[in-house]
């Protein structure tokens, strides 16, 4: 019997040894990938079956909450807005001068063909506002230590249910992340790279994403630049700044 007690106290103590290790990995992510507000340039190239294309596009976010993106080229998107506010989501689109609400099932779909949807744009939120999190090991990816985290979702309005994600146990940054449906289907695979470091703090600047769900090859997302803490006029967060 009291074998059996201390491997019980051993088990949960190294069980909440682990949450308590986890939890402060993903505090340190959060300092690095989360800000006030930022400001980004940025390039998303898209791989389909056939070939590929380039979509430019200038970004400012505030927190979580508030995020507005200006695409600018190629010319068949050029002038396309998205403005997102809370959460909910509007896009204006040249050709036809009109602003439309995508809501539901629609935040589900692809964005611009690519292997992001609008769910994914819009969800920025710490990882310790919606998950729960444990160290399950350690691995090297590109010759840089990794820690091994599991983590679950302690809310409902999240995209995935459930992350496996290797963190740079230097930088603190993501390096390659699983991310799960409930039923445990991989969804999408995630891989970082080209860490720097931007004012103060590491970032990775390249991020390919794959749909597990569909063909082609990816959709690789690259920051051009990206400006931390910046001074941001409030009417760019507005449905009048879209046709402007």
């Amino acid at each position: 019997m009291k074998n059996i007690l201390i491997s019980l106290f051993t088990f949960l103590f190294l069980g909440s040894l682990s949450a308590q290790n986890a939890n402060k990995i993903i505090e340190k992510v959060d300092a690095n990938m989360s800000s006030k507000n930022r400001i980004v340039e940025s390039s998303m190239i898209i791989h389909g079956k056939r070939n590929s294309r380039t979509i430019t596009s200038l970004s400012y976010s505030v927190g979580d909450k508030k995020s507005f993106t200006e695409y600018l080229s190629p010319a068949r998107e050029r002038g396309t807005k998205m403005l997102k506010l809370e959460d909910k989501l509007w896009i204006y689109s040249p050709s036809t001068d009109r602003i439309i609400q995508i809501s539901g099932h629609m935040l589900r779909q692809s964005l611009m063909g690519s292997d992001l949807s609008y769910e994914d744009m819009m969800d920025d939120r710490k990882l310790t506002e919606v998950y729960t999190a444990k160290v399950v090991g350690e691995e090297n990816i590109d010759g840089r230590k990794c820690y091994i985290l599991e983590l679950k979702a302690k809310v409902v309005d999240v995209a995935y249910y459930s992350q496996k994600i290797w963190i740079d146990q230097e930088y603190f940054v993501p390096l390659k992340e699983d991310l799960f449906a409930k039923s445990g289907k991989l969804l999408k695979q995630t891989t970082f790279s080209n860490v720097k470091k931007v004012q103060g703090r590491w970032y990775p600047t390249k991020m390919v994403y794959k749909d597990m769900l569909k063909q082609g090859n990816g959709t690789e997302f690259i920051v051009n630049s990206m400006k931390f803490n910046q001074e941001i006029q409030e009417y760019i967060f507005t449905k009048a700044a879209l046709k402007q």
